[in-house]
């Protein structure tokens, strides 16, 4: 403890240099306050990013392994042809499972878009069956015996609108991690103006320091050390805050996949304490440039 004490006090100045700073003021609660804020967004940038990787990840195994093979025939013939496709599929390696959707699920499939009241028996729908595969599906190979044995069923690997679906989700799963770069510079840049401001405001007092001999590094580490510790208390506030209100969102489901499972599952809540620590760095490293530029223009 007394080691890790001096370590602290090597990196960041003793507590009697901190004295050199005002304990009070507007650059102090304007740093606390801005700290807070910034971990507050980050935890939801964070939250975001990593259920958009999740959803992108689960989109992709399903696109991988689910498909439909839609019959399209004539009434009289749709039995035995969807008889004929599945005993094709019994036959061909890699097919997990296959079985032909009931009337009542292809009508919950239509409600969304077409209402509750659909007349299924009036209107010529296709026959659906419902096709998983392995690794080990030859899929164009499936296709080319379909066209020659069953020329009415069409293999759809739902490439076509899974495979947007998941890039969007790994552009917002990008966005996310670009949402805490920029977090991280508004709050490298609001430090780096508060404790330009303190040290403005102290230049008599900086002035006595170097008059009795006092180094710009021992002035430069005391600032550091108010503002970094002031940043990390404030973006371990704006943490706490933001994990209750993550803690807080919709669990996943299947109905709502983007608009639910927003929050933080398992290990991931092992993120949180990162936030503050990285803010209070963000600070240590702002703060100690901004003090060693100030104090080497000043007379």
């Amino acid at each position: 403890m007394n080691r890790l004490r001096a370590l602290l006090d090597a990196a960041l100045g003793d507590r009697q240099a901190d004295r050199v700073v005002p304990p009070a003021g507007h650059t102090v609660w304007l740093t606390v306050l801005t700290a807070a804020a910034m971990a507050f967004l980050a935890v939801f940038a964070l939250a975001l990013s990593l259920a958009t990787g999740r959803l992108a990840d689960r989109w992709a195994d399903s696109l991988a392994q689910a498909a439909t093979i839609r019959v399209s025939a004539p009434p009289e013939q749709a039995d035995a042809q969807v008889a004929a496709v599945a005993a094709i599929l019994a036959a061909t390696p890699g097919v997990a499972d296959a079985r032909p959707l009931e009337e009542t699920e292809q009508a919950a499939l239509l409600e969304p878009w077409l209402g509750p009241d659909l007349p299924l028996d009036t209107l010529p729908l296709p026959r659906l069956i419902e096709v998983t595969g392995t690794e080990d599906l030859d899929v164009e190979g499936l296709r080319q015996r379909l066209a020659a044995e069953v020329p009415g069923a069409t293999y759809d690997d739902h490439t076509r609108w899974r495979a947007p679906l998941v890039q969007a989700a790994d552009r917002l799963r990008t966005l996310g991690l670009l949402a805490l770069s920029l977090i991280a510079g508004t709050l490298a840049a609001m430090v780096t103006l508060a404790a330009q401001a303190a040290l403005a405001a102290n230049r008599p007092v900086i002035r006595v320091l170097r008059l009795v001999g006092a180094r710009d590094a021992y002035v430069a580490r005391a600032f550091t050390r108010r503002y970094t510790l002031r940043a990390a208390a404030g973006a371990a506030l704006g943490t706490v805050l933001g994990g209750i209100a993550t803690a807080f969102l919709p669990e996943a489901s299947a109905a709502g996949g983007f608009l639910t499972g927003l929050g933080f599952t398992g290990a991931a809540w092992l993120l949180l304490p990162l936030v503050p620590l990285f803010a209070g760095l963000v600070a240590f490293l702002a703060t100690r440039r901004a003090a060693l530029s100030a104090l080497a223009r000043f007379e």
